[in-house]
Order: C-alpha cells, then structure tokens, then sequence
C-alpha cells in the first residue's frame, strides 16, 4: 500500500478515535448539563460511607431542581424531611421532630457541592476536572475544589453515554463519602410556579429568621 495511503488512514483513525474520545468525555457531558440543563428531577437513593467502608446510613427521595438557585430534597425514607431552596432561604423540614430551621441561602449553600448543581457558573471556576476511567458503561469526572479550605475533597460525577446525570459522590474532610444515585431521570421538565414554595406547618417550631 502507498506510503502516503497508509499515513492518511492512521490520521484518519487517530482523528475518528479523538473525536469519539471527546464526544464520551465526561468533563464535556458535565459542562453540557449545566449548560443546557435549566430544570430537573429524579428520584434518589443516598448512601453515606465511612472512612472504614462501613454504610452509616441509607435514604431515598425525590430531587428537583431550576437553575440557578432553587431546589428541593424530598426524603420519604427512612424517615420524611424536606429541602427546600426558595433562591432566597433555604428551609430544613424535620417532620418527626417538628421543627423547621431556615438559613440565608447564600450563607448555608457556601462551599457545598449543592451550588455545583444549582449555581449558574461553569465548574471550571471553582474546580479542577479530571476524566477518569469509565466504570459500567458510565462516564466519570472528578472535581477538585480549589479552595484548599473547602470542605469536600473532591465531587465525582457520572453520566451516561445520552449525558444524563447518573451518579454523584461526595468525598469530605473526614474521608466519609455521600453517594447520591439518580433514577427516572428528567432533564427540563415542566415544574408548578409553587413547587419551591415553603410555607412552615402550623405549630411546629421555627429555628432562623423566616424574614418578610
């Protein structure tokens, strides 16, 4: 075969497996969803692992979101608590305890990996992103905050090959993971004007400044 034949088929090759390399890379599907992803919702499965690989604690619910600044967690099990971020407060339900406590938003969401997902800044602004290898058919990335005083040593993210959020995992100070695993995913449902609405339960106690 022609030399200059075969060199033209080696770049092209290299250039097919470069293109499908960056079409199947997870920092590229990550900057996509927050491009492109304005509201979402899927039901979740969160499981919290200790340093020593010991499961302390499992939950599941319902998460929305509509970016930026507001969303909710919606816990069924094991027991019902609420989330809710309004783009002003955010507000902790404890159904069992009764109690609701409300914080600024800006103030409580400082530093956590909520603002990652809710936010409207690229996650290059406030991490370093790193592909790492491809585990079950999904495409991991894993973030680094910048701030060396940042709480969480790094947010690991997977997608599927459609881009859709699969996974997202938190690594803390205290070497505890919170694993968050999304399913029935919707990416830019249509949400009711009151979904974000908290209104407290009458009789329960207020901790915070729930304000005008």
């Amino acid at each position: 075969m022609n030399k200059i034949i075969k060199t033209m088929l080696a770049i092209t090759v290299m250039s097919a497996s470069f293109t499908l390399s960056a079409a199947e890379s997870a920092t590229d599907k990550l900057n996509e969803f927050v491009k492109t992803v304005v509201t979402f919702q899927a039901k979740f499965n969160q499981t919290v692992i200790g340093p020593r690989g010991i499961v302390l604690e499992e939950a599941e619910g319902f998460f929305i979101l509509d970016r930026p600044g507001r969303f909710r967690w919606d816990y069924k099990q094991p027991y019902p608590q609420y989330i809710v971020a309004d783009g002003e407060k955010i507000w902790f339900y404890d159904v069992d305890l009764e109690q609701v406590t409300v914080k600024s938003q800006l103030e409580a969401l400082a530093d956590t990996p909520a603002s990652l997902l809710s936010g409207d800044m690229l996650p290059e602004d406030n991490y370093l992103l790193r592909d790492l290898p491809s585990e079950d058919g999904l495409l991991w990335v894993e973030l680094i905050p910048k701030n060396i005083e940042s709480n969480f040593q790094t947010i690991t993210l997977a997608f599927d090959s459609a881009g859709v959020l699969n996974q997202m995992i938190m690594k803390d100070s205290f070497d505890q993971k919170t694993r968050l695993a999304f399913t029935q995913v919707t990416n830019n449902p249509q949400l009711a004007d009151d979904v974000f609405v908290f209104t407290p339960p009458k009789g329960v106690d207020i901790v915070g400044d729930i304000g005008q």
